[in-house]
């Protein structure tokens, strides 16, 4: 965790901005500010506690909403007079009941797509006991290849039922099989991702 005694609090008379980004999607939040005794609540509490400038006091995010910002991480600038703390929100952050208190849209998909092709990335090397990925891997290149022909198949029988919830659960296990073969090829997701952008191009 971060070394409270080298934040610098005294460009702006005791207080540090601090700036709020969702852990999940990487999306500026809200901007608040802290003194020392609030970076040293938030990580005491795991909750983050702001220095209320109109009020005068510490206040934690959701203590009136119960949306509170729950503290993954706390990092300093270059110059160690500005915050910037990964949360896990519990609600909406915004006071107006949005997702941002700067009108900015929740993202879904794409980043949660990249972290588990990380994971996956990561049981690859590793390769830990009781992990159904770290069977793939053992099993190796022609029981994969085998897993993503099998949920394409079911994904085709399920679209071709017109079942929802099956198209769902067997998207779900045919992306989930297809980034084991790209991690298991030593293929990047990335690269993927940029060919569909040249091609949209």
């Amino acid at each position: 965790m971060i070394d409270i005694l080298k934040i610098n609090f005294d460009k702006l008379s005791g207080l540090v901005p601090a700036i709020i980004v969702d852990k999940n999607t990487d999306q500026v939040l809200m901007l608040g500010f802290m003194n020392k005794e609030a970076v040293e609540k938030t990580i005491e509490l795991n909750k983050v506690t702001f220095f209320s400038r109109t009020k005068n006091r510490l206040w934690t995010k959701g203590e009136t909403s119960q949306n509170y910002l729950i503290l993954s991480e706390i990092l300093m600038d270059c110059d160690n007079d500005s915050l910037l703390i990964y949360v896990l929100p519990e609600g909406n952050t915004c006071h107006l009941d949005q997702y941002s208190c700067f009108g900015i849209e929740k993202k879904v998909g794409v980043e949660f797509l990249d972290k588990l092709f990380n994971l996956i990335k990561t049981r690859k090397a590793e390769l830990p006991e009781n992990s159904y990925t770290t069977r793939l891997f053992n099993e190796g290149e022609n029981r994969i290849i085998q897993k993503v022909g099998e949920e394409a198949i079911e994904t085709v029988i399920a679209a071709k039922n017109r079942d929802k919830e099956e198209i769902i659960n067997e998207t779900s296990d045919l992306i989930y099989h297809l980034f084991v073969m790209l991690a298991e090829q030593d293929i990047e997701f990335d690269e993927i991702v940029n060919k569909l952008k040249l091609r949209h191009k």
